[in-house]
């Protein structure tokens, strides 16, 4: 949780974070939850600790008003998530909920739930576009979790990102323009964990959406990791690169070739030898067998967060220029995406979107 959310949240006196950190108040050596009653304090006379014992031990004393020593923990948290708008929020949701994984995710009455794997413990979110935010609620095993997993669902929904000028870019364009004049909003999706993803891709090559959750959901059934507390649907964690590369792979049924180059991923980025957060990056996933340019441009789109990254040879890139009347072919389609850099990445959500009214790739955008 960055430090801007900590002070937005004793500014609005959020309860929901009662228990989860504490404010030392430099003035007054008094410490309080996010919640006291009192006149807030100056911004540059505030400090924030995980724990009232910190608070103590950094010489504070309990506040006679809010009584921060008696604070419990929230079983849940709920968080405004802000964007700068346009924003397509049910387009994105739809788009998750095309690939969601059984028993990692789940889509119900435009709310979008899944676990999630955090430095310290695991949690479970969920997110649902609102009013001019996201309203994402968390429920976490170890409060210390909530600002990396508000930063990996803001990543998830692409909210750090302003549409507008990528929407002036590519709005004048004849091809894909009225697509963006219609839902200049609309977002390239992240991922919550770059690990997860890079499996999922490669277990979503050459086949269907459905297939690859299939798929997805066998691996998780062998090898991912049953919650402390399920919630719904949602009952498991994605397995690890450890747990995929422990024979995790070789007990889901799929052509012998895929399930080397799954193993093979998940080993390297298990012991450190792919970074995905390397400049190199690419050129190491490509050089792992059985890994093309398709599967690495996916990863590179949405773990790796590369707004210019483009699916040339994508089978719903592909349908999408045939019924926009021009030739389908790779080498065109790379011509074409030319006047579309550097945001190609948008531009291909443009393109797919084209095709049904969330954006959806063809068969091979599976992970």
């Amino acid at each position: 949780m960055t430090d801007e959310h900590l002070q937005r949240a004793c500014e609005e006196k959020d309860a929901g974070f009662d228990g989860w950190f504490y404010v030392g108040v430099t003035s007054t050596r008094i410490y309080c939850r996010a919640s006291c009653p009192a006149r807030a304090a100056k911004r540059e006379n505030r400090r924030f600790f995980t724990t009232a014992e910190a608070a103590r031990e950094a010489g504070f004393r309990a506040c006679r008003r809010c009584h921060p020593d008696l604070a419990k923990r929230a079983s849940n948290v709920t968080v405004a998530l802000s964007y700068t708008a346009p924003f397509e929020g049910e387009e994105l949701i739809a788009f998750l909920a095309a690939r969601a994984v059984p028993a990692v995710e789940e889509v119900s009455e435009g709310i979008y739930r899944r676990s999630l794997r955090l430095p310290y413990a695991t949690g479970l979110v969920a997110l649902r576009p609102a009013g001019g935010h996201v309203q994402a609620t968390f429920d976490l095993d170890d409060p210390r979790d909530l600002g990396p997993a508000i930063e990996r669902c803001r990543a998830l929904l692409d909210l750090d990102c302003d549409p507008r000028p990528i929407a002036r870019h590519l709005r004048g364009d004849p091809l894909i323009g009225p697509e963006v004049r219609r839902a200049p909003g609309r977002r390239v999706p992240g991922h919550v964990d770059p690990h997860e993803l890079a499996i999922r891709a490669v277990l979503g090559q050459q086949v269907s959406l459905a297939g690859a959750r299939t798929l997805a959901g066998r691996l998780v059934a062998v090898a991912g990791e049953r919650l402390s507390r399920p919630s719904g649907g949602v009952t498991h964690l994605f397995p690890s690169s450890e747990g995929v590369a422990d024979g995790g792979a070789e007990r889901v049924g799929m052509p012998a070739s895929r399930r080397r180059a799954i193993a093979g991923l998940a080993s390297a980025l298990a012991t450190g030898a792919i970074d995905l957060g390397a400049e190199d990056a690419q050129q190491q996933l490509l050089s792992l067998p059985g890994i093309g340019p398709w599967t690495v441009s996916y990863i590179a789109m949405r773990a790796l967060r590369d707004p210019d990254a483009f699916l040339a040879t994508d089978l719903g890139i592909r349908k999408a220029l045939q019924r926009l009347g021009e030739d389908p072919s790779e080498r065109n389609a790379v011509r074409l995406a030319e006047r579309w850099r550097p945001y190609r990445a948008a531009a291909s959500q443009h393109l797919w979107a084209t095709l049904t009214k969330a954006p959806a790739a063809g068969v091979q955008q599976a992970a």
